[in-house]
């Protein structure tokens, strides 16, 4: 990684950052080899990340052939405009952010006890709730989807708070945003490490 100030390697941290978001970017290769993205609800369990999809498609297809792929997972937070420091170079607008990158290997999880184990973790962290009838393999529902699983091969992550910023510019940035407050703003502020 060549900013190295944004990486992450704290896997607490990398979780909390997968579990801020429901939605990922999976990229498999097509048929023509150029690269497929679809946007695909996730959850990371266990070090994998799984998701569910119909039981046939572009995806599966691609996965049958090549089950490697690539998953990203992002948190936009606050975007630094123009009016923060109007004389700023355009080229030297800003967005703060969480993300995280996997390499790995994909395949349909074939044991039902750790489908219905899956599917009910995407639904609570789906509905944030544990409070739904919870899926069994004897469902219509079940029979017709299948769940994925990602295993990892290699796994960068990066925050980009502004960590290079000189601390006296990075403060005001945090104040600015204080005072903004623009939706995503108080969420980068405390991510930031100020409490204003």
């Amino acid at each position: 990684m060549r900013r190295k100030h944004s990486e992450v390697t704290d896997q607490k941290e990398i979780i909390h950052i997968l579990s801020l978001t429901n939605i990922g970017r999976l990229a498999t290769t097509g048929q023509d080899g150029y690269p497929y993205i679809t946007p695909v609800n996730f959850v990371s369990h266990s070090g994998n990340i799984y998701f569910h999809c119909a039981p046939a498609g572009e995806k599966l297809d691609n996965i049958a052939r090549d089950p490697r792929v690539c998953f990203e997972a992002d948190v936009p937070l606050s975007y630094l405009n123009i009016d923060a420091y109007p004389n700023r170079p355009i080229c030297r607008l800003h967005q703060f952010y969480h993300c995280v990158i996997i390499r790995g290997t994909a395949s349909i999880v074939k044991d039902s006890t750790k489908k219905v184990a899956v599917l009910n973790k995407l639904i609570v962290k789906h509905e944030n709730t544990e409070d739904f009838e919870k899926v069994t393999d004897d469902m219509t529902g079940f029979k017709n989807c299948e769940v994925i699983e990602i295993i990892p091969v290699s796994l960068t992550a990066k925050s980009d708070l502004g960590q290079n910023i000189p601390e006296e510019v990075r403060s005001a940035i945090a104040k600015y945003f204080a005072n903004r407050n623009r939706p995503g703003d108080a969420e980068t502020v405390k991510a930031m490490g100020y409490d204003f």
